[in-house]
């Protein structure tokens, strides 16, 4: 059965293994979970410290643009939905 931590769990056990104070496999065995996964949430969160550290208006400005990009995608797919539909109906086909 998989066992679903908490994200306050899991950033306790990453920073108290950032402290190295002790190893993966003590911190692991200490808290009855697999060396693997200590490693795995570590590497999460070293790899996520450059974007929490980056500048928030250079985040702010790549998210309107996601945002605008993916407004711009679903428009695009309804056109094509409505011009594949009209289509289907003048051609009499069913698909």
């Amino acid at each position: 059965m998989k066992k679903n931590y908490t994200a306050e769990f899991k950033a306790k056990v990453v920073l108290e293994l950032l402290r190295e104070e002790f190893t993966v496999s003590q911190l692991a065995a200490g808290y009855g979970i697999h060396p693997n996964l200590v490693g795995k949430w570590r590497n999460t969160v070293l790899g996520g410290l450059p974007e929490l550290l980056a500048d928030r208006r250079k985040r702010d400005k790549l998210a309107s643009e996601q945002e605008e990009l993916t407004k711009d995608l679903y428009a695009q797919i309804g056109e094509l939905t409505t011009k594949l539909n009209w289509l289907k109906k003048k051609s009499g086909i069913d698909i």
